[in-house]
């Protein structure tokens, strides 16, 4: 583990934090902070190996994390996130509790999450909302109704978008730009709009530069066979 100093300020790491080799925290940062109601090092912390913490990051106790993790400047993570390996969360980004998050997924600046479960190869940009709260405030169930929702592997959510409770992104779908997702998307769909509509299927893209055939024919997603089913 190597802890960068300057005089900006320094990085402080509760008890009960277990971190891999080679991990790099940029001060200033929080590791291990207790969550309300808990003790220091009563909730472990584990981050993997070969990751950056940029400052002003808050990482709290009761969460696991894998290898090659980086983040951007002021990111919060809350207790009972589980997150795998070569995840990016993106600068000012807030990941409350219940996250389920895969390998290789990009979560950009400014992004917002709660109870999400992210597959592997997905690609979120800056500032999506995930809300898991029908009857916003304080209904003593919400837990137990539709909660966050699903994004399957190798979807794409764009910039802006807002993604409502329950809501199921479909395998290797794309919501555009500024969508508002009420009801799931089938695998392979392009949805646009408020509420967002399906609009053509992943397969009749076209690449703008005429530089491939369609976009997506790259890993990870040349081995995705779209299905017009």
């Amino acid at each position: 583990m190597q802890v960068s100093r300057d005089p900006l300020g320094s990085v402080r790491i509760y008890s009960g934090v277990d971190v891999g080799d080679g991990m790099v925290f940029e001060p200033p940062s929080v590791i291990g902070m207790p969550p309300r109601g808990s003790k220091e090092g009563e909730l472990e912390l584990q981050i993997g190996s070969n990751g950056l913490i940029r400052p002003f990051t808050t990482i709290y106790a009761g969460s696991k994390i894998g290898d090659y993790f980086q983040t951007g400047q002021g990111v919060s993570i809350r207790e009972d996130n589980l997150i795998g390996d070569h995840v990016s969360i993106g600068t000012n980004a807030v990941l409350e509790f219940g996250n389920r998050i895969g390998n290789r997924v990009r979560i950009h600046t400014g992004c917002f999450l709660e109870m999400v479960t992210i597959e592997d190869d997905v690609f979120v940009g800056p500032n999506v909302v995930f809300t898991d709260d029908l009857h916003p405030m304080n209904c003593p169930r919400y837990k137990e109704c539709k909660g966050g929702a699903t994004v399957k592997r190798l979807a794409r959510v764009g910039a802006n978008s807002t993604i409502l409770p329950g809501v199921i992104i479909g395998e290797n779908a794309l919501v555009g730009a500024g969508s508002v997702v009420t009801s799931d998307v089938p695998d392979n769909a392009v949805v646009v709009g408020s509420p967002a509509r399906f609009t053509k299927h992943i397969d009749d893209l076209e690449c703008f530069l005429g530089a491939f055939e369609r976009p997506y024919l790259w890993q990870p997603y040349f081995d995705q066979q779209g299905s017009r089913e």
